[in-house]
């Protein structure tokens, strides 16, 4: 089964352009990315990892967004978007392998997950993330998508102190309501962060959910096959602060 492509408007921009998978030999570029982002990069353990691509069985049900560079048409960011009609022919929600989620799937409006979000390294410096943003932002404005949502993946560090630090962030800066609470299926092994330490940095991709006005539900989930810890991030797309809307929504920026 594979998902159906919908238009997008293209966004160009002179060394970068956004558009969405047309068909398999695109979505192979989308998953040869992310094996050498995860899979080199990170040591995560992929399946397809002896083919050099990142796959897995919800691949057919997403529309691929990718970031391509205007002169070769390489792929150089991308990241994989879920319906949630897509969702329920699957059968879930993909987070909802690491995470209850609780009312989330309950949530009024039209629903879209993101996931397997990454960046080749020459372009992880600003323009290669607003232009996918502002990809993201078309197929939301086309799809009257009401809340996006999906996991953000921290370090663990020695003991997961640092993801705990970074949690210690998050809950001072862009915590969800309550109501809005997921309950992760594999915990921090600990939580306790040295006086010394407090708090950390969020990394690049978590800082621009919470720019936007995410928020994070919760406490993360380890994720052992990718060595880190992921945090459920919920943007409820009425609430977007507009600043960073503009910046990260509405325009390529410097690509």
């Amino acid at each position: 089964m594979a998902a159906t492509v919908s238009a997008l408007p293209l966004r160009r921009g002179e060394r970068l352009f956004v558009e969405l998978a047309s068909g398999e030999a695109d979505v192979r570029a989308a998953q040869a990315l992310r094996y050498q982002v995860f899979g080199v990069e990170m040591g995560a353990r992929l399946k397809g990892a002896g083919e050099g691509l990142d796959r897995d069985e919800l691949d057919p049900y997403c529309q691929h967004l990718l970031v391509r560079e205007s002169g070769s048409g390489r792929v150089v960011g991308c990241t994989r978007l879920l319906t949630g009609q897509a969702a329920r022919r699957f059968g879930r929600f993909y987070s909802e392998a690491e995470f209850d989620l609780g009312a989330i799937p309950a949530l009024p409006g039209r629903l879209l997950e993101i996931g397997r979000t990454c960046i080749a390294p020459e372009y992880r410096q600003g323009a290669g993330i607003a232009v996918l943003w502002s990809g993201l932002a078309g197929f939301v404005q086309l799809h009257g998508i009401d809340y996006l949502f999906g996991c953000a993946s921290v370090p663990l560090g020695e003991g997961d102190v640092q993801a705990a630090a970074i949690m210690n962030r998050l809950r001072r800066q862009a915590m969800a309501p309550e109501g809005l609470r997921v309950t992760p299926r594999l915990p921090l092994r600990s939580d306790a962060v040295p006086e010394e330490i407090v708090d950390a940095p969020l990394p690049a991709l978590l800082k621009a959910y919470v720019r936007l006005g995410a928020c994070a539900c919760g406490e993360p989930c380890r994720d052992p096959d990718f060595g880190v810890a992921d945090v459920l991030m919920l943007l409820d797309v009425d609430r977007l602060k507009p600043a960073y809307s503009r910046h990260f929504l509405e325009r390529i920026a410097d690509a």
